[in-house]
């Protein structure tokens, strides 16, 4: 929203680009939250051998070397999105002392629902 309540007007590329910034976000905690607690094989332990919030911590088998390549290809998904996003031509038109806060509207203008974000893919 601009200081009089309405919606700030962005470019409809821009707008697209950080929908799917936000969706590639979610779809990257999501696979993480699927993948071993370790990325290495690693010994687990239980309470009280170690600090651990959660009790016992199993056994990780690690990662696969498919499920490392797909987090790979997701964070640099994730880097070239920003980039293009970051350099994108509207910036240059933005008095920079509301940069920060036109970014952060685009940001929230485009965050989708709690929701909607299990629906990315």
């Amino acid at each position: 929203m601009t200081s009089n309540g309405e919606t700030e007007t962005f470019p409809d590329d821009l707008l697209q680009l950080q929908e799917r910034l936000h969706r590639a976000h979610a779809e990257h905690r999501a696979y993480l939250a699927g993948l071993p607690w370790s990325v290495e094989p690693m010994a687990g332990w239980r309470r009280g051998e170690r600090f651990s919030h959660r009790g016992d911590v199993p056994d990780s088998p690690g990662w696969s070397d498919e499920q490392k390549e797909t987090v790979d290809r997701m964070w640099a998904e994730i880097r070239e999105l920003t980039i293009t996003l970051v350099d994108h031509p509207y910036w240059a038109t933005v008095d920079r002392a509301v940069l920060v806060d036109a970014r952060m509207k685009l940001k929230k203008q485009t965050r989708p629902a709690a929701g909607d974000m299990t629906e990315a893919a």
